[in-house]
């Protein structure tokens, strides 16, 4: 399958950013496995992480999936992988067929509810290698996805990431960009969100 040949159906759409580049489809994957399977075989945890000296509870649960022998380290912290289950295994035979790109890793964030954020950041660490390739896939309630770009805070972009949807991050977007899912109290309904990406220094 062509790269990315789904962009050129009415189902997705191409945002160009400056700097760097979106691929955002609103409903594709609807179908199996369902938000409760996920939820149930996703063995989710309690992270802590020191700010400022500081220990402070990580305001979504999380867990690291990928390949034997992919390892991660983001804020600070260094995640061991879990080896895949099937539910995860069958969204990312399906992902890499549907990109025509290779994902060794997946990090699962669980937003209980409203409350539950993630500040800003970009994903540009050096396991990553450069321009990186992220796939990120919503399942239960929606919540709004901001950007800022880093030099020019002025620039800013906003998707409301519906259940099913599939955002790809590529180009020098980690580069210029940072992104973040601000708390919305007013939700009450949780949402999981899997990020797949290929780390290449393992």
């Amino acid at each position: 399958m062509q790269q990315f040949d789904l962009i050129n159906s009415d189902k997705g759409e191409s945002i160009v950013l400056e700097g760097g580049e979106l691929l955002y489809w609103p409903n594709l994957f609807n179908g199996k496995p369902s938000f409760k399977e996920l939820m149930d075989s996703i063995s989710w945890q309690e992270e802590t992480l020191k700010i400022y000296g500081v220990e402070r509870v990580v305001p979504r649960l999380v867990a690291w999936y990928g390949d034997e022998g992919v390892h991660y380290r983001y804020s600070g912290v260094d995640h061991i992988t879990t080896p895949w289950n099937q539910s995860l295994l069958k969204i990312k035979t399906q992902l890499e067929q549907i990109t025509g790109e290779q994902f060794n890793s997946c990090l699962c964030n669980l937003y209980r509810n409203g409350q539950d954020s993630m500040g800003w950041h970009s994903d540009n660490e050096k396991e990553l290698g450069v321009n990186p390739v992220i796939a990120s896939i919503s399942y239960g309630a929606t919540r709004n996805f901001h950007l800022k770009h880093r030099v020019k805070p002025k620039l800013r972009h906003k998707i409301s990431l519906t259940s099913g949807s599939l955002l790809i991050m590529k180009g020098q977007t980690q580069t210029h960009w940072v992104h973040q899912i601000p708390k919305e109290p007013k939700i009450l309904e949780p949402r999981i969100n899997l990020t797949f990406r290929n780390i290449i220094n393992h």
